[in-house]
């Protein structure tokens, strides 16, 4: 595979909780969701959108997801645009599953020019209302928290940040959202989403780091509603459409910043739909 040494785009996280079979979407909207009649671009959210941009700049993208099913559509969806790819399994709680991924993403494509870490987790979400409080999270539920947010990147980078350095460039681009800015009290479970700011914080140390070997690094801060199979018909999406993100418009500012020149790098964006103020 890549015998003409296409670059190579490694998403993390490929895949999207709202697309049309996504938990997400089955926890909202009780059932699965029909997006044949949506845009491409927009079936499998932000992680889909990226794949989809590099491929179509002439990328070999790899897309990781915990279970290779959940990205065979995406994969076909790819291809039959034009593009070349291929799906590795990953599961960012086992070490073990992240150096095996890894090692075959370098033996079978050769190392990323890009890596971009678009993991989330739902949990919490789906308590009860009687249950928001912290003091009602069960312990696993924050587990999967920390080997998302804080574990998972870190030892992603290891996997990758030697071979851009010893190449003198690259790209690592963490998705990142408005929790890593400050905490917020809108849904159960939300106490569980402040290991996001170490994901801010491990980006501005390995800008750092890295910077001056030549490696771009740098944290995307999408804050709003994503457009995708399952969001698109929440109450808030339909009263409101303006609020809601086009991923496809959020893939083509993930790919200006691989693009950028050394000269001008930005080390972190927040991406707000115009009716929206910032998170600060």
């Amino acid at each position: 595979m890549n015998s003409v040494r296409k670059p190579v785009a490694v998403v993390v996280g490929a895949t999207s909780k709202w697309q049309s079979d996504g938990r997400n979407t089955k926890l909202a909207h009780g059932t699965e969701i029909d997006d044949t009649d949506m845009p491409v671009g927009v079936r499998w959210g932000v992680g889909g959108a990226i794949a989809q941009k590099f491929a179509k700049e002439g990328f070999l993208v790899v897309l990781t997801t915990r279970t290779a099913a959940n990205a065979s559509a995406l994969e076909i969806a790819i291809r039959e645009q034009g593009g070349e790819c291929m799906i590795v399994e990953l599961d960012l709680v086992s070490t073990d599953s992240i150096s095996k991924a890894f090692a075959q993403i370098r033996d079978e494509v050769g190392d990323p020019e890009v890596l971009v870490y678009n993991a989330g987790y739902l949990e919490g979400r789906d308590l009860p209302p009687d249950k928001e409080l912290l003091e009602h999270i069960p312990d696993e539920m924050f587990e999967t928290a920390q080997h998302i947010a804080s574990r998972g990147p870190f030892l992603v980078a290891k996997e990758v940040l030697p071979a851009m350095r010893e190449r003198g460039e690259g790209s690592f681009l963490i998705s990142n959202n408005s929790f890593s800015l400050r905490g917020k009290k809108r849904y159960t479970g939300q106490s569980l989403y402040y290991p996001r700011v170490m994901m801010r914080t491990l980006a501005q140390v390995l800008t750092e780091e890295y910077s001056e070997h030549g490696v771009h690094v740098a944290n995307i801060i999408i804050d709003g509603l994503i457009d995708s199979p399952g969001t698109r018909t929440l109450r808030v999406a339909l009263e409101q459409p303006d609020v809601v993100m086009n991923p496809v418009k959020i893939a083509e500012a993930f790919y200006y910043l691989h693009t950028q020149d050394k000269s001008c790098w930005t080390h972190e964006i927040q991406l707000t739909p115009f009716p929206t103020k910032p998170s600060y």
